[in-house]
């Protein structure tokens, strides 16, 4: 019986044929090419991410990954903190490991051990690290039942891995992915790179303390921090850069010159001295002026606020542990966090619905745009506070604009051309980036759309050039982000337009419209500075 044939389409819209079960590693080498095949890392099949080694069971949209691309660098960061992780259970016996995710320059991993990792220890890591590179030793996927995996990592004394194999399955999960490499092993949803070899070179950085599941109470880790790349001349070029950004640190900059400063009074609140707050102000009148020419309203509104607002936002239950909370000091209740009853605002947008919802609207004032620079408050660990760009007081040059889905493109492309002054003004390079719907979110995906219709329709009338975030918008709108260059070419992010059309249905928020009928509005949610 012959097998069945699946159709696989590549990004330049060919299709192929290929018997199911064929591997994805076999299909790139006698589909597409040996050049590929030698080059690629994983695979996206529409828009699951999947392992060479895997068996193709169903056709779709293929995308292969190489480390020409963001991708295949996080991919091997990944792959390097398992290496990592593995090294240094070796080296110290006796030592648990925990989760190890690849960040934006490199990765790191959670290590449970009573003596404190030192920098010889560290370069001994490292060392032992890439000696293990040129093994070479594949990564080999698995999946096993509940059971199975519990019985693993309790054999090993691993309490840490257990107990998120416990949350796992407690969430609906079925089975559990293993990846091995050599004699280690640990849980992880992949892909991993074919093998280890694919990683060039690793360079560890240092090492700081972490609390399990960034939970004060809970057990104190060790988290080791390091980055990986494909050869050594660009971890030499990364270190220079790293060299450069040192120099031009800000918190050494805003002394040096006498801005800003902090105290241990307010942890993660600035003290922005006279030569700062001279900055400072002349930023927020040149915002605060733009805005006024451009049809806002300049608004303020409370600092704290009952917790029945967070409710009705949805914060309370889902943002509370970011809150700065205050008590209710006649409540009889025993648990601290059932007597909090307000809350410093951590964001504008829930009180400026309010002020909405104050009056009656007509489409004739739409779209109302409502600008403020109020101060905000969010209750960041200490151990993530830093300098100027992670406090927990700040301003923001905000706006909430309430509008009719009609008028979204319109309006994405006048905020648009407002960041664009903005930023050139200052001598700002920028990229924009549209970031679609997420697998979690809310509201029906006829919303969604309109919704990314209206952005992604602003962006190319504006011939703005874009990179396309799938699944990377916020559980209630999709988005578009802009990031800036600093001046040893590192991007950050600063601007941002987002859409909700789910706020205005839990806040019962209307307008009369043309028809002479209540209708919903939608919400642009904006900052172009970012905050100050």
């Amino acid at each position: 019986m012959a097998a069945e044939l699946l159709q696989i389409t590549l990004p330049d819209g060919t299709v192929k044929q290929v018997p199911k079960g064929t591997t994805v590693a076999e299909f790139i080498k006698t589909q597409i090419g040996q050049g590929l095949a030698k080059a690629a890392l994983y695979a996206r099949l529409d828009g699951q991410d999947i392992d060479l080694s895997r068996e193709l069971q169903q056709g779709g949209k293929l995308q292969v990954v190489t480390p020409k691309q963001k991708e295949g660098l996080d991919l091997i960061r990944h792959d390097a903190a398992h290496v990592v992780a593995s090294v240094v259970q070796k080296l110290f016996p006796g030592t648990q490991v925990t989760i190890g995710p690849h960040t934006e320059e490199g990765f790191y991993y959670d290590f449970a051990r009573k003596e404190p990792f030192t920098l010889e220890d560290l370069q001994k890591i490292e060392d032992a690290s890439n000696a293990e590179l040129k093994k070479n030793e594949p990564f080999v996927r698995r999946e096993v039942s509940k059971e199975e995996a519990l019985a693993l990592f309790e054999k090993l004394g691993e309490k840490f891995k257990v107990e998120i194999v416990e949350d796992i399955f407690a969430k609906g999960a079925k089975t559990l992915t293993l990846y091995s490499h050599g004699d280690w092993t640990d849980f992880c949803l992949g892909p991993h790179a074919p093998t280890t070899g694919r990683i060039g070179v690793i360079k560890l950085l240092s090492v700081a303390g972490a609390y399990w599941r960034g939970d004060h109470t809970k057990p104190q880790l060790q988290r080791i921090y390091g980055t990986a790349f494909f050869d050594k001349k660009e971890l030499d070029a990364w270190l220079k850069m790293q060299e450069e950004a040192r120099k031009r640190d800000h918190r050494k900059l805003g002394k040096e010159l006498e801005l800003f400063a902090f105290h241990p009074a307010a942890p993660g609140a600035v003290f922005w001295l006279h030569k700062g707050t001279a900055i400072f102000q002349a930023l927020s009148m040149a915002m605060r002026n733009l805005c006024l020419r451009n049809g806002y309203q300049e608004v303020k509104t409370p600092l704290m606020f009952n917790k029945l607002l967070w409710e009705k936002s949805g914060h309370w239950g889902k943002y509370r542990e970011n809150m700065f909370l205050v008590l209710d000091p006649e409540s009889k209740e025993e648990k601290v966090e059932d007597r909090a009853s307000f809350s410093l605002k951590p964001m504008n947008c829930p009180s400026h619905h309010l002020m909405y919802e104050m009056k009656r609207h007509s489409y004739r004032e739409l779209p109302l745009r409502y600008h403020t620079q109020d101060v905000l408050h969010r209750n960041e660990a200490t151990g993530v506070l830093s300098g100027l760009t992670r406090v927990r007081q700040f301003q923001q040059d905000d706006a909430n604009i309430y509008l009719m889905e009609s008028q979204i493109s319109a309006e994405v492309k006048r905020l648009t051309t407002m960041i664009k002054k903005v930023y050139e003004s200052l001598g700002l390079t920028f990229t924009a980036k549209f970031s679609t719907r997420p697998e979690q979110r809310l509201g029906a995906d006829e919303l969604w759309d309109r919704a990314e219709a209206g952005l992604r329709n602003a962006l190319e009338e504006m011939q703005l050039p874009y990179e396309l975030r799938p699944g990377d918008g916020a559980f209630y709108g999709p988005k578009i982000d802009f990031d800036v260059s600093d001046s040893i070419g590192r991007k950050w992010q600063l601007g941002t337009i987002q859409l909700d059309c789910l706020a205005p249905e839990r806040f019962e928020l209307g307008y009369i419209g043309e028809d002479n009928k209540e209708h919903r509005p939608v919400i642009i949610y904006r900052a172009i500075y970012g905050s100050f």
